[in-house]
């Protein structure tokens, strides 16, 4: 019964102030295939480290929290093939893997799981990628409590249907994770940050350069422009002097204060602007607190109220590009359509018939109310 495998739910048990009625915490895979079997006319939300639980819309009901921070660690680390595979709810804070890296930037206490479940990136993926370039192998369990293993320990393993890219992004609306398999990058020896006030339409002379920056950021409050280099001291030496010769700019070995935060603060509004590059200048200068990937076009937002949101998703979508909304509290979040429109509704509905006929997983939390 679900109960032995469960303890109730606390006051602190809860998704977009929707209670959990129980809490299961497994440790190992098969733990969590006996904890979904015996739920299976329950609805639940995956939590890992809670720094993200609260994006998306609420739940529509929530009886089992499967709470994943036990079910953590590194169960291998091949460095010779630069690949890891990690339980999902280890923390990305405590990865210890010496000369090598997870380029995966994350808020503090963000997990494995988490971070793939929302697909969520920071300022490197110009270079390394985001979460869904990284990863390649998977095991999940589907809501009917089977155990999936799609992908591999070798990197150009594409046989078979890749889960890895399904579930990325999914809001845990599929299934549960409980392993990742992920492609790694040498740690690099030294690194380096240009700092400056030029303008993002700097970013197209910044490529023209070639000097292969790990990344470039923007921020409209601040009207500052920083890029990162990243390699051996002598080749970052030579390019941030070139990176800042072109911008006028000035090196440091810290990034500024604002590089890798949202611009929202706890009760506001978030939002995540898409566009192409060209598009970039427009929303810093479109009269709100923007931050983001000038060499990637993925740029957040902070907004003011629902007509901030309509506004700057009116200029995405103008623009080539789309707008979400990440966070925001609840009379605004439960008036507003989060997602806004997004192309291939139909398609991810029958996924989701396909993986979990009965909406259990997650209910109501993805695009189009999945």
């Amino acid at each position: 019964m679900i109960e032995d495998l469960t303890r109730p739910a606390t006051g602190d048990d809860h998704v977009g102030g929707v209670p959990a009625r129980l809490v299961a915490e497994p440790a190992t895979t098969e733990e969590a295939a006996a904890v979904v079997a015996a739920a299976r006319d329950l609805t639940v939300v995956v939590r890992g480290g809670g720094t993200k639980i609260h994006w998306g819309p609420p739940p529509r009901a929530l009886d089992l929290i499967i709470d994943t921070r036990r079910l953590a660690g590194m169960v291998e680390h091949a460095a010779g093939d630069l690949i890891t595979v990690l339980r999902a709810g280890t923390p990305l804070d405590d990865l210890d893997l010496g000369d090598q890296q997870l380029a995966l930037d994350h808020p503090p206490g963000a997990t494995v799981g988490g971070t793939v479940a929302t697909a969520t990136s920071g300022p490197r993926r110009m270079h390394y990628g985001t979460a869904r370039d990284l990863l390649i192998g998977i095991t999940v369990v589907r809501p009917d409590g089977t155990i999936t293993k799609a992908g591999g320990k070798v990197v150009k393993n594409v046989a078979g249907y890749d889960l890895g890219k399904l579930y990325t992004g999914s809001y845990g609306t599929l299934g549960l994770i409980t392993e990742c398999v992920f492609r790694l990058h040498p740690r690099p020896q030294a690194h380096a940050y240009v700092r400056s006030t030029a303008p993002a339409q700097a970013v197209p002379s910044i490529l023209a350069a070639r000097v292969a920056p790990a990344a470039i950021e923007v921020d409209s409050a601040t009207g500052e422009l920083a890029v990162l280099i990243e390699g051996t001291p002598e080749g970052v030496q030579e390019r941030a002097a070139l990176v800042g010769k072109l911008l006028a700019g000035e090196i440091a070995e810290q990034p500024p204060g604002w590089w890798g935060v949202p611009p929202w603060s706890a009760d506001g509004i978030g939002m995540k602007l898409s566009v192409p590059l060209s598009k970039v200048p427009a929303l810093l200068d479109a009269d709100a607190d923007v931050r983001g990937s000038a060499g990637t076009g993925v740029l957040y937002a902070a907004a003011r109220d629902i007509t901030d949101v309509e506004r700057l998703r009116a200029l995405c979508v103008r623009g080539g590009g789309h707008a979400v909304v990440l966070t925001a509290p609840a009379p605004v979040r439960d008036i507003l359509d989060m997602w806004g429109p997004v192309p291939g509704l139909a398609l991810m509905r029958r996924v989701k018939d396909q993986f979990d006929p009965g909406h259990r997983f997650a209910p109501g939390r993805f695009v189009g109310g999945i």
